[in-house]
């Protein structure tokens, strides 16, 4: 009975007769993941069709991995992971083609001389003009713009001003209502300074005859200043483009590339304005023509930029400042002709303001001038990015 109890009391003591069982052992620890490792399996498919490390640095940089970002993938800048990256994709079912060899020069001209077709046809156009009267004279002004706008379609489908789509997004490579606006600017140039005189002093009462000298006069000479610089428009997006390149391949760091390449964009700024200019001259000289060099410039930088910006996948903000800057002028003739309803004399108060201080060349000055510094603002962010000058798709 004794031994009973105390075997009772020792079972209720937690003394069982089976001895408890053991304890498992601790796990190893995990040994830490690899970073690059999940970065290659996000952006697999950038890693697999990029011909060189430079195609995935922009594509990283375009998901917004910058230089800080890659120093928590155990790099010092992005170029350095894209590197690791390249050298680590697999690329057992997809060869990558080999290096594209330079553009052969028949293709170089062939672009270079599309760029020429649009100020060889506004000048025949113009010649045509001055060589005929009455019917014909309108029947050679409708031949010749019909020309002009097939040249200029020749010279922006392909070449550097081409829109074109990077490899990195899928945003469209034209934006819809692109080519209406831009109509919409250079028509404006050609025959918006006549209506707006012509508007504030009473008329119109005709419709134009096509001269420069009749009650509602062309703007020759600017437009075929225009027109003529497509070419040099061409070349200088094709240094840019060419020199952006080189850096990017020289450059060692996302900021590096953006402090080498803004200079560029500038230089190329700067000789398509100093070309314009002087087309501006050669035109107005040669015509016996006002060049009015002020809205021809402003206007020229507009398209400029716009296309820059275009060529490069970014056709956003290029479509808005080109419908901003169209809108603006449309209203101001709008305002013109809403004036002269009973009580509606305000809203022209504001144009005739500039028109009396500045003439009429003042509105699109202003109006293209504003455009142009804020598409020069978001270009000066966006085109010194390592993303903007990745290979690009086929222009459409």
């Amino acid at each position: 009975m004794r031994l009973g109890r105390e075997s009772g009391v020792g079972a209720r003591r937690g003394r069982p007769d089976t001895p408890p069982a053991r304890r498992r052992p601790a796990a190893p620890r995990r040994a830490a993941a690899d970073p690059v490792k999940a970065l290659l399996h996000r952006h697999r498919r950038l890693c697999e069709r990029a011909v060189d490390p430079l195609e995935i640095a922009a594509g990283l940089e375009a998901h917004g991995v910058t230089d800080r970002t890659a120093t928590r993938f155990r790099h010092r800048d992005v170029f350095s992971l894209a590197e690791e990256m390249y050298a680590r994709a697999p690329r057992e079912e997809w060869t990558p083609p080999p290096p594209r060899p330079p553009a052969p020069a028949p293709a170089r001209r062939g672009w270079t001389l599309r760029s020429l077709l649009p100020g060889l046809f506004c000048a025949a156009a113009v010649t045509g003009l001055r060589l005929t009267e009455g019917r014909p004279r309108l029947a050679v002004a409708a031949v010749g713009l019909l020309a002009v706008t097939l040249g200029l379609r020749a010279a922006l489908a392909r070449g550097p001003l081409a829109p074109r789509r990077r490899t990195t997004t899928t945003a469209p490579a034209h934006h819809p209502g692109v080519g209406v606006w831009t109509g919409w600017l250079l028509g404006y140039a050609l025959l918006g300074d006549g209506l707006l005189d012509t508007v504030v002093s009473g008329g119109p009462d005709t419709l134009p005859d096509g001269t420069t000298t009749g009650p509602w006069p062309l703007a020759t000479a600017p437009f075929l200043a225009l027109a003529l610089s497509c070419a040099p428009a061409a070349r200088c997006a094709h240094l840019l483009s060419a020199r952006a390149r080189r850096r990017l391949t020289a450059s060692r760091g996302l900021a590096d590339f953006t402090a080498s390449v803004r200079p560029l964009l500038f230089t190329a700024l700067v000789l398509y304005a100093g070309a314009l200019a002087l087309l501006l001259t050669a035109s107005g000289a040669v015509l016996g023509e006002p060049a009015h060099p002020a809205q021809a410039l402003t206007l020229g930088t507009l398209l400029f930029l716009a296309r820059l910006l275009a060529a490069h996948g970014a056709t956003r903000a290029p479509a808005l400042a080109l419908t901003g800057a169209a809108t603006a002028q449309a209203l101001a003739l709008a305002a013109l002709f809403g004036a002269r309803l009973p009580g509606c004399a305000f809203l022209a108060t504001p144009v005739e303001a500039l028109y009396t201080a500045w003439g009429p060349g003042a509105v699109p000055t202003v109006v293209c001038g504003t455009a142009a510094l804020t598409l020069l603002i978001h270009a000066a962010r966006t085109l010194t990015r390592a993303s903007a000058h990745a290979p690009a798709d086929p222009p459409c």
